[in-house]
């Protein structure tokens, strides 16, 4: 069998937006607006969508999709409806027999239009066009089921090209914070941080296969599924997060309000994306089959030296060498309570620390004026990372609030996505320089 050329996963993404036995006989799927037959070795029609993680995808020698099974046998051939009626209609109507190989070397003999050539470039082709996810509709009330409320406020539609890009950064260690199909700053400012980084610059449009290759080869598609355990679904939750430091205080834990919340952070997505891939999901459910996307692990290696950009709300970590290990965005300080400024270093580390608040040296949150020990929690003011600084109640951490990093103000801290805290903490350690910049 020919060996295919791995570029291109449009075909693999539509499918999972579809049932794993969805379509029936002779029935066509749709892409880009165009009738797309899936033609089995044989010739005739497939009668199932293969299920997602079944099948891989490849290019024949004229640049088609194909579906291989994973010991690389040939399932089925994309095609259009006017390449695959002619072909149909050259055997008088009827599929072409098996002995004549579709889909396979000697398909030449077939038919002297399907005569093999050299496969193109990765770049030849035509660009890998993922289908658009529903628009994402505003609340038309404020939230009250307990559940965190999305930071969302108008109509946006999720594109999973950007989906890949924003799995691509995150994967290669420059994050675009939240996942969410948005093309926002803080996918350009990822961007920007990637080039330094790797040395080359991407461009989102033009190098959408180059970004595909890459995922399809390190890590897998941008997109699979994911089975909710027991352990997912038992929490522990909590019904709700009060804004009230006070009422906080009195909260056991500051967890996860529900298992979608849980499940998004999990996998650095934002939680209404999570839920638009997967509308009818019963998410509090064990043995739930759901779509997600597959982020990066966490980046490995010594950071000596931090960087925290207050004009670009983005923090850059180096080693000692001077190489960019990581890049995330932040939201740091605010007019009315700024970071420092200068140059500070890291004194020590906490993982799912204790918040306390203390308005006589802090800000002054409502009508507190005591001092109050809020208990550990990814909820919690500071998430579940305490990266504390040498200027006394300055740090950096996470948030309970991800959707919103590089977008809001902070208390005059560094304030990163629980996920890119906890990344970071892995790779300083006490001693470890942090400047501010403007």
């Amino acid at each position: 069998m020919k060996k295919a050329t791995f570029y291109t996963i449009p075909l693999m993404i539509a499918a999972l937006a579809l049932p794993a036995t969805a379509a029936h006989a002779h029935e066509p799927l749709y892409k880009n607006g165009r009738q797309i037959f899936l033609v089995a070795p044989d010739g005739s029609l497939l009668d199932y969508i293969p299920e997602y993680g079944s099948v891989v995808m490849g290019r024949d020698g004229r640049g088609r999709p194909i579906l291989l099974d994973r010991n690389g046998n040939l399932v089925a051939t994309e095609m259009s409806a006017g390449d695959y009626r002619a072909i149909r209609d050259s055997y008088g109507g009827a599929p072409a027999p098996a002995a004549n190989g579709w889909g396979r070397r000697d398909w030449r003999q077939n038919d002297d239009r399907f005569a093999e050539t050299p496969p193109p470039r990765w770049n030849d082709g035509p660009r890998a066009a993922f289908p658009q996810a529903p628009a994402i509709p505003a609340p038309a009330n404020p939230d009250t089921s307990g559940e965190r409320p999305a930071a969302r406020t108008s109509s946006a539609k999720a594109d999973m090209n950007v989906v890949a890009l924003q799995v691509f950064l995150d994967r290669n260690g420059t994050s675009p914070g939240v996942i969410d199909g948005l093309m926002g700053d803080n996918v350009r400012k990822a961007l920007e941080a990637y080039a330094e980084k790797s040395g080359r610059a991407i461009d989102p449009e033009a190098d959408k296969e180059t970004i595909l290759q890459s995922l399809s080869l390190e890590g897998g598609l941008p997109v699979r599924t994911y089975t909710i355990t027991a352990e997912d679904a038992a929490g522990p939750y909590v019904a709700s997060i009060p804004s009230d430091y006070g009422e906080k205080a009195q909260l056991p834990a500051l967890s996860y309000t529900s298992v979608s919340e849980m499940l998004a952070e999990k996998f650095h997505m934002d939680e209404a994306l999570l839920k638009t891939l997967n509308p009818d999901a019963d998410f509090s459910r064990p043995g739930t089959v759901i779509k997600v996307v597959t982020p990066g692990g966490k980046q490995k290696g010594a950071v000596a030296r931090i960087i925290a950009d207050k004009g670009r709300k983005q923090l850059f970590a180096y080693d000692a060498e001077g190489g960019l290990v990581a890049a995330y965005p932040a939201t740091i300080g605010s007019n009315d309570t700024p970071s420092p400024s200068g140059t500070v270093t890291v004194e020590r580390i906490a993982i799912d620390p204790n918040y306390t608040y203390d308005p006589k040296k802090n800000f002054k949150q409502g009508d507190n004026d005591r001092v109050l020990t809020i208990n550990p929690g990814p909820n919690g003011p500071v998430g579940n990372v305490w990266i504390a600084l040498s200027k006394p109640s300055y740090g950096i951490h996470g948030t309970p609030d991800p959707d919103r990093i590089g977008k809001t103000s902070s208390h005059g801290c560094v304030r990163l996505t629980n996920w890119d805290a906890q990344e970071l903490a892995g790779m300083v350690s006490p001693g470890v320089t942090v400047e501010f910049i403007d």
